[in-house]
């Protein structure tokens, strides 16, 4: 059960993740075009879009948990048990992007490795976590 539980919760996380995250990384792209985005903004345009989809992650968490915790505890949970698990997916995906396309830039044939990293770095703690307290909780 509590593995079906941490994939779905790890799912959740990695929507509002991948919501910022390739977001940021789309408008920097699409505002640099035809050009790509030059090297010495690369740092900047990943810090962009890890802190967006760490944001995402917590509002759309928060949304979730809302009817089960209240609106102070679903966002206190978003906050506190969710954040490792959040630097992780967005590190994971950062990296395999980099990996790939040399630079923070998003393609479709990169999006299920760039996505599937996400999930595959964050669903061990989840699950642990999920595990421990016995709670719904990422």
């Amino acid at each position: 059960m509590s593995v079906t539980r941490s994939a779905k919760n790890t799912m959740g996380c990695l929507a509002g993740c991948a919501i910022g995250d390739l977001g940021a990384i789309f408008i920097f792209q699409n505002h640099f075009a035809p050009e790509s985005i030059p090297e010495d903004l690369w740092t900047l345009v990943w810090a962009v879009a890890m802190t967006s989809g760490i944001i995402t992650s917590v509002i759309l968490e928060t949304i979730i948990l809302w009817k089960q915790m209240g609106p102070k505890e679903a966002f206190r949970t978003a906050i506190g048990m969710s954040m490792i698990s959040m630097l992780l997916m967005e590190i994971a995906m950062n990296v395999v992007d980099y990996g790939m396309m040399g630079e923070p830039a998003i393609t479709l044939g990169v999006l299920p490795f760039t996505l599937g990293a996400g999930f595959l770095a964050a669903w061990p703690y989840n699950f642990w976590r999920l595990k421990k307290h016995g709670k719904y909780c990422h």
